[in-house]
């Protein structure tokens, strides 16, 4: 759901002002498939609507990570801001959140929803590519990956290149959609989709190890690694 503080209408009015293009997400069309929505507003709509909070379970989510004031938290693949907005709440102005895209429409989208936040923010805007999230080294607590890892390749030495961005101690979280009936409708074919068993063999893989598992949400998986 999008912040109170930032009413949707007003935030359709800047998009559509801007003329932007925004990202078909993992939710409503095929996995690497990106094209303008024929309705922009019903597209916002669909992408922080109210229901997908009853098996997204953001809150429930973030309090599972055990953030602190002061963290650094990077939201790969950021989409919305649907997490981004709750992790500038949880590490609060002393901590600092990184927004990452490939889509430079999608972070405008990000950034517009922050600024109207009441909150104090230290949030960081970053245009990656499909290779490289551009994290500077050692910068983060945590890389949060949710409905975005089945969209990305090369998958093992995706992670591997990341590792070098967490801090001591940091973790890598994954939230995705279960590659069976347990997700549900997706608007996209199931085959895209990444079973558990290949994330957690391909992020060890990678050099991390799997040392937290979340069973509280219906149609995802949710996995923590360290290295």
């Amino acid at each position: 759901m999008l912040d109170s503080h930032w009413p949707v209408t007003r935030l359709y009015g800047c998009l559509l002002a801007l003329g932007l293009v925004v990202q078909w997400g993992c939710e409503h069309g095929e996995a690497h498939h990106h094209r303008r929505p024929t309705d922009i507003n019903e597209y916002l709509a669909r992408l922080d609507r109210p229901e997908r909070d009853d098996y997204q379970k953001p809150q429930e989510v973030v309090d599972a990570l055990a953030l602190q004031p002061g963290m650094a938290v990077a939201d790969l693949g950021s989409g919305s801001g649907y997490f981004t907005r709750r992790f500038v709440d949880a590490v609060t102005g002393t901590g600092t959140v990184y927004a990452i895209d490939v889509e430079p429409e999608m972070l405008a989208y990000v950034k517009h929803s922050v600024e109207a936040m009441p909150r104090p923010s230290r949030i960081e805007y970053i245009l990656a590519n499909e290779a490289d999230p551009k994290l500077p080294q050692q910068s983060v607590d945590l890389i949060f990956v949710c409905n975005t890892y089945h969209h990305l390749e090369n998958r093992t030495s995706y992670f591997a290149r990341l590792k070098p961005a967490l801090k001591p101690g940091g973790r890598i979280a994954v939230v995705d959609f279960y590659a069976d009936e347990r997700s549900g409708p997706i608007g996209f074919p199931r085959r895209h989709l990444v079973s558990r068993e290949t994330v957690i063999e391909e992020i060890t893989g990678a050099g991390f190890h799997l040392s937290k598992e979340h069973a509280f949400l219906p149609r995802q998986y949710f996995l923590e690694f360290t290295s």
